[in-house]
């Protein structure tokens, strides 16, 4: 099932040598369950923080964050790590795969540490899916920059989270082949009925989603 998300006052700033930078200041924002959300504004406005933020990765100076029934803030670092592994998928603009393992090894290696049943044959479903059956045994560095990001979709995919959040997914792409994982990204999306929450520059991704936000000077405006 799809994960709403509340964000209820958010406020959170950095330290640097002439004083604390807000990035979020009393932001609110609200996603539905299913919807899919574009997140845009300028360079260092703070898109990046805001995705760490709905991850858990990054924590609040003040304020709530509702993922579904769960209150980010509330969780612990253990807590939060079962409830990604259980819930969350992230797709890096740098694919973040792991070297020393194969497309089937980087794709099945989130469900093993999960515990999941099956894992290598879920993880053949996922590759499946995203059109790489014939790269299963393949390493990062015998994939294209397309492939790459493909098996990057299906780790991110292959465990059905309720919430899917991608950071310029599609930057490190050219136009062609960043035109076609987008179409795949948003395939799937509609296939899981997951939450999608993309941060990105480019306005063909924003288009495509049904709403969008923008980030600048500390605050989330709603376009």
């Amino acid at each position: 099932m799809p994960t709403g998300v509340q964000m209820r006052g958010i406020s959170l700033s950095y330290p640097t040598e002439s004083g604390p930078v807000a990035v979020l200041e009393n932001a609110s924002l609200t996603i539905a369950p299913g919807e899919t959300l574009a997140i845009t504004g300028p360079s260092g406005s703070g898109k990046t923080s805001l995705l760490l933020l709905l991850s858990g990765l990054e924590r609040p100076d003040s304020g709530e964050i509702w993922v579904g029934s769960q209150q980010l803030g509330e969780m612990n670092t253990d807590a939060l790590a079962d409830w990604r592994s259980e819930h969350l998928g992230i797709i890096f603009q740098s694919f973040h795969l792991l070297p020393g393992l194969s497309a089937l090894g980087n794709v099945s290696l989130p469900l093993e540490i999960a515990g999941r049943a099956d894992p290598r044959e879920r993880a053949i479903a996922m590759l499946e899916a995203v059109g790489l059956s014939h790269r299963l045994q393949h390493y990062p560095t015998q994939l294209s920059g397309g492939e790459q990001q493909r098996v990057a979709i299906a780790r991110a995919l292959v465990h059905q989270p309720s919430l899917l959040l991608g950071d310029e997914p599609t930057g490190n792409l050219d136009q062609k082949t960043g035109e076609k994982v987008l179409s795949l990204l948003f395939d799937l999306h509609k296939e899981s009925k997951s939450t999608l929450v993309l941060v990105t520059h480019d306005e063909r991704v924003a288009e495509r989603c049904q709403h969008r936000v923008k980030m600048d000077g500390g605050r989330l405006h709603e376009l």
